[in-house]
């Protein structure tokens, strides 16, 4: 599998260089997109318990909203 590419761009000499990302860089990476993930579905599990609270489904609630 191929890592995603770094887009640096030099202003000064408006020089682009596409690279893929190196190991480290990678890392961080797949670190951030798992933080993000966990981030979501604790919004989604607060979301639904609001839900359940109230007695409401998704669906009704984007009826009343709108």
């Amino acid at each position: 599998m191929s890592r995603p590419l770094v887009r640096i761009h030099d202003l000064a000499t408006d020089e682009v260089i596409d690279r893929e990302m190196t190991a480290a860089e990678f890392k961080v990476y797949e670190a951030d997109k798992a933080l993000e993930a966990a981030s979501q579905a604790e919004a989604q599990a607060e979301r639904q318990a609001i839900l359940d609270r109230l007695g409401l489904t998704a669906d009704e609630v984007k009826l009343i909203l709108g």
